[in-house]
């Protein structure tokens, strides 16, 4: 299957080059990127359990299973994006608007272990 994602983009950036990106999930995000109709940017994609972010948290988070993804978006396409990805099923969103275009992002994941569906922001 041809993907709108390279695996450079979804690997790691510790240093690690690890990439796990769940299949199924990555499904889900070119479904999402071929609705929207213009190019999703990743800024995180898999993070191992070393990565400094997830190993500042108690436990390693939803980048770690492969099933999450920041999407560096703003403005109407922001909108878009988070439209299209509830209707396909993405239940947990956060959303930073805040800063500078560059610093702005959508996460978006689908670890259905992690509390129910949820909206929140950073």
């Amino acid at each position: 299957m041809s993907s709108y994602f390279t695996e450079e983009e979804l690997r790691c950036k510790c240093g690690c080059n690890k990439n796990h990106f769940d299949e199924t999930f990555l499904h889900v995000l070119n479904t999402i990127r071929g609705e929207c109709g213009f190019a999703l940017p990743v800024s995180s994609g898999y993070r191992c359990p070393e990565h400094p972010v997830e190993a500042a948290k108690d436990k390693p988070g939803a980048h770690s299973t492969g099933k999450a993804v920041d999407i560096n978006i703003s403005g109407w396409k922001a909108y878009r994006l988070v439209e299209n990805a509830i209707a396909l099923g993405v239940w947990r969103i956060g959303v930073n608007q805040k800063g500078t275009a560059s610093q702005r992002f959508i996460h978006l994941d689908a670890c259905h272990d992690l509390p129910e569906p949820v909206i929140w922001s950073y």
